[in-house]
Parts: C-alpha cells; sequence; structure tokens
C-alpha cells in the first residue's frame, strides 16, 4: 500500500479529484485510512512532474472524503507468476 496523495474535490459525475505524490496505474483500487475501498483509479491527467488522478468511487456519499489522505493497493506486476528460474549448467 501506498499514499495517493490528498482529495481536492469531487466533480459533479462523483468523482474524486488528487494530487498524487506517485503516479499510480488506471484501474488500481483506492482505500481510505481504514482501508475500506472508495473507488478505483480511471484518469490521470496533468503535468507529468506534477500529475493529479481521477477516482470514479464506490462510495456513496463522495464528498466525506474532502481533504482526506487516500492510499492505494498495488496490482500485482504482470508475468511476475510462474517464473522459475533457470538452471544453467
Amino acid at each position: 500500500m501506498q499514499r495517493l496523495g490528498h482529495v481536492l474535490h469531487v466533480t459533479p459525475s462523483r468523482s474524486i479529484i488528487v494530487k498524487v505524490e506517485k503516479t499510480p496505474r488506471i484501474g488500481e483500487k483506492v482505500v481510505d485510512e481504514k482501508l475500506q475501498q472508495v473507488g478505483t483509479v480511471f484518469d490521470i491527467f496533468g503535468p507529468v512532474s506534477s500529475p493529479y488522478v481521477a477516482v470514479k468511487t464506490t462510495i456513496n456519499n463522495p464528498d466525506t472524503l474532502k481533504n482526506q489522505l487516500l492510499y492505494v493497493v498495488p496490482s500485482p506486476k504482470q508475468g511476475a507468476k510462474g517464473k522459475e528460474k533457470r538452471k544453467h549448467g
């Protein structure tokens, strides 16, 4: 789990905008301080040096998240399963 950033505001479509500390991947789960899922990352925008993320919420009242710190649960890296070391010799 890694820090995503603070919620800046909620859009009319109920998405939340977060100023990120480290850019996540689209589709990763976003959780609050209590580790309850609040949504998923669905867009990354803004300057590369200081990006923002739009999170599609899965909760009833996303306004309660304003100014809160959110976290992202990184998805497992693809291709890591089933790899075995080959012995040479």
